[in-house]
């Protein structure tokens, strides 16, 4: 282990500057922070540069970091790379995925979405609910803000989530046979109505927008949720998890 006492150190310097979109695009690096997304990211330990440790954290016995290098820092300089309030001290800097999508049969692409929380929690849910791979389309927050990195709760380690452009998505998608469902009250019908299929891709929308005319335009069926309340709308995460759980469990 080596051990640095000074935020004018330049690796200190480069790790500060993944907390920016800028440096993780032009990088293709990004930081996690806490110990339960440090022992997710080690699942994928080909992915892991390093982990990064507060004099004052342990790390815990049981995990397994294998040949990866660890640095201690100062309580200081643990604090300065932190997006939490409170920070548990214990880092890991990771590349960013570069996989290819195999051959899936369930997908959810994401236009617009700007709410770290909401897409962090789409992801999660995607994961949860058995989705093969998650598409974030341009417009979007960053997948790898810190935000939605702790929304996600780890998931992205668990299944492909790639940027893409959706148009040419949906296009491929359905040249494969696989229906693509929008999100849309206008010329959509109830989800329920939708035909369940093993292969099918959901298509989710901006949190005041919704999705983009132009890819609706293009989608194979569009879907609503009725609302049986007084609220004008239902949050898009909600939304996903909803749509996605009826598609892939409905017959």
């Amino acid at each position: 282990m080596k051990y640095i006492q000074s935020d004018k150190n330049p690796q200190v310097k480069q790790w500060k500057k993944l907390l920016t979109r800028k440096e993780r695009d032009k990088s293709g690096m990004f930081l996690v922070e806490g110990f339960h997304l440090v022992e997710e990211a080690l699942t994928k330990k080909e992915d892991v540069d390093e982990i990064i440790l507060s004099e004052k954290t342990e790390l815990p016995p049981g995990l397994d970091y294998g040949s990866i290098s660890v640095t201690v820092v100062t309580d200081e300089i643990s604090k300065q790379l932190a997006d939490t309030e409170t920070t548990q001290g214990i880092f890991a800097v990771c590349r960013q995925s570069k996989q290819t999508l195999t051959e899936g049969k369930s997908y959810l692409l994401i236009d617009s979405v700007q709410d770290p929380g909401n897409l962090g929690t789409m992801i999660r849910t995607a994961d949860a609910a058995g989705i093969d791979a998650v598409v974030v389309g341009k417009g979007s927050v960053d997948m790898y803000n810190p935000k939605v990195l702790r929304s996600a709760q780890g998931s992205h380690f668990h299944l492909p989530v790639v940027n893409g452009d959706l148009s040419e998505w949906i296009t491929e998608l359905q040249a494969k046979n696989i229906p693509v469902y929008g999100t849309a009250l206008e010329n959509g019908v109830v989800y329920t109505e939708a035909h369940s299929n093993e292969a099918f891709a959901l298509l989710v929308g901006n949190e005041g927008s919704g999705v983009n005319k132009e890819l609706l335009e293009k989608t194979t069926q569009n879907l609503y949720i009725p609302l049986y309340g007084k609220s004008e709308s239902l949050n898009v995460a909600v939304a996903a998890g909803i749509l996605l759980y009826y598609l892939k469990t409905a017959k």
